[in-house]
């Protein structure tokens, strides 16, 4: 029997006991790192010297192992790593040093999204403030706000990004009881270049897979952003009632009720449910990346353009403007996208009187008594004066 097979053996009877053997109990250990004792065991390691117990700090994300931490433990040990580090050469004490300051940074941004967690952030908070660490970590040097600056300078994004990027950073020295001087970067609303036509979204829907379909046909129909879409649930959705029920809104949204026609209805039941989530784990990125394949081969094939600039949130504006183009109420449409301020919902304002022109023609309705008012306004007719002891209504055409 060849010694991978005897190898193999051992683990896979490993794998059956329930409880891994281990000479030093969990709770006599020490993380390394941090010093913390939350640890999990984290497998078996097979060496030439037989199996090794590796431990993973729930603290701060350090993996060591149990033969390290007994090394650690012995003065004897403790003598020779430092006889052996004198004689490394002078880029590879940088190197060590360099990979010991990464393992600490990575640790600091688990420990702050936990503390984000304790704190009742959103999980999309978490996840956008964790990858802008993370990459700050990459370029720059997070315990020096001088090198954040100079690499927010040369950055090539939008001045609301680095905003945000500097809203995160300043939170991150906050829990750890530091604080700096952030640059002055405006946190601004842009206008979209262009807002697509009914037709355009409705042939980028015909020619989209299954799930991407479905995607682009609830933003349509509700104006949800597209984190908000890919959290909807099987419980959420009513084809009874033909409704779907938002309770997982994002930036401090009022959760919402849309009523949603059965073609919707029909393209989601027939997604697979693998998951509590209808449109299972797909994540916001990957949605993303495969709209962007599919809206170039759709936008080469019908000879349009302007179908290849489409993605998700500019039909959630399309919704916006088509909306308040319908209504010329701004409170509806605010608490239709759960925008927080109606400032924000001023955009489709300038939108749809840049897109639609003024129709001065207008249907004229004369009301006598209280019912008739009534139906009226309940049709989208505005009140104008009395005349004659009778009301006129108007609305456009």
């Amino acid at each position: 029997m060849s010694v991978w097979v005897k190898k193999r053996e051992e683990r896979n009877r490993e794998i059956n006991n329930t409880h891994s053997h281990t000479d030093t109990p969990i709770h006599s250990l020490n993380c390394p790192e941090c010093c913390s004792n939350r640890l999990y065991k984290d497998g078996l390691r097979y060496t030439n010297e037989g199996q090794i117990q590796r431990y993973l700090c729930r603290n701060c994300g350090y993996r060591f192992s149990e033969k390290s931490y007994k090394e650690c433990q012995t003065n004897s040990n403790r003598q020779i790593c430092a006889q052996v580090a004198k004689n490394l050469e002078p880029m590879t004490e940088i190197k060590t040093v360099a990979g010991e300051e990464k393992q600490t940074t990575k640790g600091k941004i688990i420990q702050f999204a936990l503390y984000l967690k304790l704190q009742g952030c959103s999980e999309y908070t978490i996840r956008e403030w964790s990858q802008k660490l993370r990459r700050l970590s990459k370029e720059a040097d997070l315990n020096d706000p001088l090198s954040i600056k100079k690499f927010l300078a040369v950055l090539d994004i939008a001045e609301s990004s680095k905003h945000a990027y500097c809203t995160t950073y300043t939170a991150f020295l906050k829990w750890q009881g530091r604080t700096w001087q952030p640059p002055k970067y405006k946190l601004s609303q842009k206008i979209p270049e262009f807002i697509p036509t009914e037709q355009e979204i409705d042939q980028l829907i015909a020619g989209c897979g299954r799930k991407i379909s479905a995607i682009l046909q609830v933003i349509k129909e509700t104006g949800m952003r597209i984190g908000e879409c890919l959290s909807l649930k099987w419980s959420s959705l009513s084809p009874e009632a033909n409704t779907i029920t938002l309770n997982t809104p994002e930036k401090n949204s009022l959760p919402r009720l849309f009523k949603v026609s059965p073609k919707l209805i029909g393209m989601l039941q027939t997604l697979p449910k693998k998951s509590e989530n209808i449109f299972g784990k797909t994540h916001g990125r990957n949605a993303s990346i495969n709209l962007l394949k599919q809206r170039r081969r759709i936008a080469k094939k019908i000879a349009n353009p302007r179908i290849a600039k489409i993605h998700f949130h500019l039909i959630r504006h399309w919704k916006g403007t088509m909306e308040y183009h319908k209504t010329q109420n701004i409170i509806h449409v605010q608490r239709l996208l759960g925008h927080k301020s109606v400032l924000n919902t001023q955009i489709y304002v300038n939108l749809e009187q840049a897109i639609f022109e003024i129709n001065e023609d207008y249907d004229v309705k004369i009301a006598e008594t209280l019912d008739d008012a009534c139906k009226l306004l309940e049709v989208g007719f505005e009140y104008v004066t009395d005349m004659e002891g009778k009301k006129l209504f108007r609305k456009r055409k």
